[in-house]
C-alpha cells in the first residue's frame, strides 16, 4: 500500500490517511480496518502550532508513505521518533530500502518539511512511532533559550532546510511507551499528554543543545539521500574503518562537503560515528552471550584486544569482560 502526500502546514495526515484506507476517525482516534491489520493512530492537538500523532499497529501488507515537499520552504518542523523491534526503511529519494534504525532499532529524525522522503513499514511487525509537528517560532518560544547553538538556531528559524539524527535514550523509549498507554477517557489526559510530549522535546533538545556550533549548510533531498547511503556504508562492515576518499566518491561529494554534512546531520565525524557503532555492536554481541570477549574483538577487526578493551571501557564505563558478566 502506498500513501502519497504533500507536506504543507495545513495538511492533516490522519484525515487523508483515513480516507485512503476507508477508515473513520472518532475523537482523534483511527482504528486500522480488520482487512488491513489491527491497531490505531491517535492525534492530539495542543493548538494550531503543536501536535503529535501516535502510530501503533500491525499491517498485513507493507506500507509506503511518500512525503513530497510543498515547495513553500520550512514552515513546519517534523520530529519523528521511531522505536521498534523491526528495522525501518527510510530514504530521501527513490530508494526506500535504506535502513534508518541502528542495532537497537530506534532513532529520532528532525527535519524541515521541504525535503522529500519515503518510509517503508514492513508487514507483519508491530510498528510504534510518534511524529511531532511544530511551528519553528512556537518551538523557539517553548524552549525559551537565551543562547542558541547553531543546530537549535537553524531548527527554530525560518528559511533553513535541515536534517538531523539523534540516538534514542532509554528514558525516551520508556516515555514513548507510556504515552501509548495513557487512558484518554481521563478528564486531565490532554493536559497530561501535553506535559509528556514537552518532556519528549526536552530530552531531544537537551542532546541537540550539546552539539558543537558549526555554520549551517542547507541540504536538499539528494544530499539527504546520499548521507543516509554513506551512513549505511560506514556501518555495513564494522571490522574495517571507513576510508573518507572512497566515501566521498560514493556520495559524489568533495571530502570537505561530506565531512561537514555528515557531522551536521549525525552530530559526529564519520570516524567517531563508526567507532561508536562498533562499540554498540560489541555490546550487542556480548549481551547475546554466544561469543567470548576475544571473539567479539576479533570479529570487529581489533588485532589488539587491549586496545579493544580500552575503547569499550571508555564508551561504557566497563571492560568488555565485566560488561559481558553483567549482561
Amino acid at each position: 500500500m502506498i500513501f502519497n502526500f504533500t507536506a504543507t502546514p495545513e495538511f492533516d495526515f490522519m484525515t487523508y490517511f483515513a480516507r485512503h484506507i476507508g477508515a473513520t476517525i472518532n475523537d482523534g482516534l483511527l482504528f486500522i480496518p480488520a482487512g488491513l491489520g489491527n491497531g490505531y493512530i491517535r492525534k492530539l492537538s495542543f493548538g494550531p502550532e503543536f501536535k503529535i500523532t501516535l502510530h501503533h499497529y500491525v499491517l498485513k501488507e507493507d506500507l509506503v508513505i511518500k512525503r513530497n515537499t510543498s515547495g513553500q520552504g520550512n514552515e513546519l518542523i517534523t520530529i519523528f521518533f521511531y522505536s521498534n523491534e523491526q528495522t525501518l526503511g527510510i530514504a530521501f529519494d527513490n530508494n526506500p530500502n535504506v535502513q534508518f534504525s541502528e542495532r537497537d532499532e530506534s532513532a529520532i529524525q528532525v527535519t524541515s518539511n521541504d525535503l522529500n522522503s519515503t518510509i517503508r513499514f514492513p508487514a507483519g511487525h508491530t510498528i510504534r512511532y510518534a511524529v511531532i509537528a511544530i511551528m519553528p517560532y512556537y518551538l523557539k518560544t517553548l524552549l525559551a533559550l537565551n543562547k542558541l547553538n547553531s543546530t537549535i538556531e537553524t531548527i527554530t528559524s525560518p528559511g533553513h532546510t535541515f536534517l538531523y539524527f539523534e540516538n534514542m535514550t532509554a528514558e525516551t523509549k520508556l516515555l514513548l511507551k507510556n504515552l501509548s498507554a495513557v487512558d484518554m477517557n481521563d478528564e486531565l489526559s490532554q493536559f497530561y499528554m501535553q506535559i509528556k510530549v514537552q518532556e519528549l522535546l526536552y530530552l531531544l533538545f537537551q542532546k541537540l543543545s550539546k552539539r558543537e556550533s558549526l555554520p549551517h549548510q542547507n541540504i536538499n533531498s539528494a544530499d539527504a539521500a546520499r548521507l543516509l547511503h554513506i551512513r549505511n556504508e560506514v556501518i555495513s562492515d564494522l571490522s574495517a574503518p571507513p576510508v573518507l576518499p572512497e566515501l566521498a566518491q560514493i556520495a559524489a561529494m568533495s571530502e570537505t562537503k561530506l565531512k561537514q554534512l555528515f557531522k551536521q546531520a549525525f552530530g559526529d565525524t564519520v570516524y567517531n560515528y563508526f567507532q561508536r557503532a562498533r562499540m554498540e555492536e560489541a555490546a550487542f554481541l556480548l549481551k547475546q552471550g554466544k561469543r567470548s570477549v576475544a571473539e567479539v574483538g576479533y570479529e570487529l577487526g581489533f588485532t589488539n584486544l587491549s586496545h579493544f578493551s580500552r575503547l569499550f571501557e571508555k564508551h561504557y564505563g566497563f571492560t568488555p569482560k565485566r560488561y559481558s558478566s553483567k549482561a
